[in-house]
């Protein structure tokens, strides 16, 4: 089982856990963004989009290069690689499991004959007595 930092893992799933973060992640998986590049598709302030920045840079998931007056944020895909492996686990999970039910849907087991209960046994032997 792959060992994993259990605080590295809370703050990248922290970071994660928002959908805007998430959003800026894609943008920047494409390439560089200045924080107002970032900050436009969500009609944000630039102090807000700050914040989601310095969450994502806690995570180790982003690098932020000052130029001057423009601060410029791009990628650091690494954290990620931890987190999927984490996942990982689960995958291999449900993999066997959704596999353990494909092989039971493709190949039935018929059902065992239903025995008549003693009490339905009774009425129908009483049944076939009186004739």
């Amino acid at each position: 089982m792959v060992e994993h930092d259990s605080h590295s893992l809370d703050t990248i799933f922290h970071a994660l856990g928002d959908t805007t973060r998430r959003q800026m992640l894609g943008e920047l998986a494409v390439g560089e963004r200045t924080v107002g590049e970032l900050a436009e598709p969500f009609a944000m302030s630039l102090a807000a989009a700050s914040k989601h920045i310095k969450v994502l840079e806690a995570a180790g998931l982003i690098r932020r290069d000052v130029r001057g007056r423009t601060h410029v944020c791009s990628l650091d895909p690494a954290p990620l690689m931890s987190a999927h492996q984490w996942l990982g686990i689960y995958r291999r999970f449900w993999t066997d499991r959704l596999d353990t039910l494909e092989a039971l849907l493709r190949n039935p087991q018929p059902l065992p004959a239903e025995s008549p209960s003693p009490a339905k046994k009774e009425n129908d032997d009483d049944r076939h007595a009186d004739r």
